[in-house]
């Protein structure tokens, strides 16, 4: 087959082998060609050493040269060129103790970790595959190259990467691979919270984020996310609930919206339920106050997988509202005052309520979304007749309670949220004069 390469990293190639060298598109580009999917990035594999890409080209950059890496500049593009090498022992399970630069293409694609990975392409040769590789797209399988528990063991994160390519691809794992990975899926503890916190962010916002749960059948969730193998022991004996808490979790991320933040909180919505488990007299399951306790919980999580401080807010604030509304009739009122709290994720937060109803069981299902349904309705409406929502829609602002005889200081904060509350009750009420003889009540 012929796959099209970009012009300049054709000219790259071209110029390689012009020199003499051979040279070929390598990894993920050719595997996204075959599945029809433009690559993001053109990775190029040569046995010119790096000294030598560099005397063909005006500007290189030595990215990572230490392990044969150099970024060849065309224009503002920037393609990775990579010399041939076999990697020696990882004692760190993580990083080669030594890297050795070789001459045989067949010997750099053996370290590769998925067959998939693995296949190599230039024009003048077609594609070299020689681990099978497009076979396994056909079968639409993740196999290691060669040994499992030796490329598993190089680096213990190519565990998630397995599992976070089959959610991609829509694939399943080898069984060689997946019997490998409960093996060593304690070794995952060597890799490094940043390095897991990409690899989970790339299965959350895959076409199968539901394979969050292949990570706890495998072992893996234990090393990074124990609170999710607990909630796999924790029932749900509810009218409202057909699943324990852990494949409610995994549902309700598989049905929610493609959003990274709102799977994240999907992910974590619950995750405050096994804490907070109690059983009544007729043996029904309550998690009252859960997602409080779960929006502690999250903040702790999501801290310890290095996220960062925005998502972690936003994460933490649809945790602790997912079940506003709950139980509660839609008006104008309480969808201000959600609106006020949410600000701009309320929309956000329909939609995690809306996953969270449709992972549970089909007890007055339709009333419950007929409810999320009418929370949006209003909010359309709330938008368009410009209601006040925040403090910084109020017709009066901290100057005007200073011309008004009131105090900068804590004071004014508290009046103006006073205010901002009578006017989520009645909008009506936000006019300056209005809210000026108000503020004179709370003095």
């Amino acid at each position: 087959m012929e796959i099209r390469i970009p012009k300049d990293a054709k000219s790259i190639i071209d110029k390689l082998t012009g020199a003499g060298y051979e040279a070929y598109i390598v990894g993920g580009c050719v595997r996204d060609c075959l599945l029809g999917l433009v690559p993001d990035d053109w990775d190029i594999t040569t046995n010119a050493l790096p000294e030598q890409v560099k005397e063909l080209f005006r500007r290189t950059i030595d990215t990572g040269i230490e392990h044969g890496t150099v970024t060849v500049m065309i224009g503002d593009e920037g393609y990775e060129v990579t010399t041939y090498r076999t990697d020696g022992a990882y004692s760190d399970g993580r990083h080669p103790d030594k890297v050795t630069f070789v001459p045989s293409l067949e010997e750099d694609l053996k370290r590769r970790d998925f067959t998939i990975n693995a296949m190599a392409y230039n024009d003048s040769e077609g594609l070299v595959d020689l681990f099978g590789g497009r076979d396994d797209i056909e079968k639409k399988i993740i196999r290691c190259v060669g040994c499992a528990d030796e490329r598993f063991s190089e680096d213990a994160l190519r565990m998630m990467r397995a599992v976070r390519f089959a959610a991609k691809l829509g694939y399943g794992i080898d069984d060689e691979a997946l019997a490998s990975i409960k093996k060593l899926a304690p070794t995952l503890s060597k890799v490094s919270a940043e390095r897991i916190t990409t690899e989970l962010t790339k299965l959350l916002v895959s076409d199968h984020p539901e394979m969050i749960e292949t990570l706890y059948e495998t072992g893996l969730t234990k090393v990074f996310f124990p609170e999710f193998d607990k909630a796999f022991e924790t029932p749900q004996v509810h009218p409202h609930h057909c699943f324990n808490v852990g494949k409610h979790i995994t549902e309700s991320v598989r049905l929610s919206k493609n959003d990274r933040i709102v799977r994240f909180a999907m992910l974590l919505h619950d995750i405050g339920k096994p804490e907070t488990l109690s059983v009544d007299e007729k043996g029904i399951t309550h998690f009252h106050g859960h997602p409080s306790v779960g929006a502690k919980m999250g903040e702790e999580i999501m801290r310890r997988w290095k996220l960062d401080n925005d998502t972690i807010f936003r994460v933490c604030r649809l945790i602790k509202h997912h079940d506003m509304g709950k139980g509660k009739g839609c008006t104008p009122a309480l969808t201000r005052k959600a609106v006020s709290v949410m600000e701009e994720d309320f929309l956000r937060l329909l939609d995690v309520m809306k996953a969270d109803v449709l992972a549970q069981s089909d007890f007055l299902r339709e009333q419950k979304l007929e409810n999320i349904e009418k929370y949006g309705r209003e909010y359309e409406r709330i938008v368009k007749e410009g209601e006040c929502c925040s403090l910084k829609e109020l017709a009066v602002g901290g100057r005007d309670l200073i011309d008004a005889g009131i105090a900068p200081g804590p004071v004014m904060g508290e009046i103006l949220g006073k205010l901002l509350e009578r006017v989520l009750e009645d909008p009506s009420l936000n006019e300056r004069d209005t809210l000026l003889l108000l503020a004179k009540e709370y003095i």
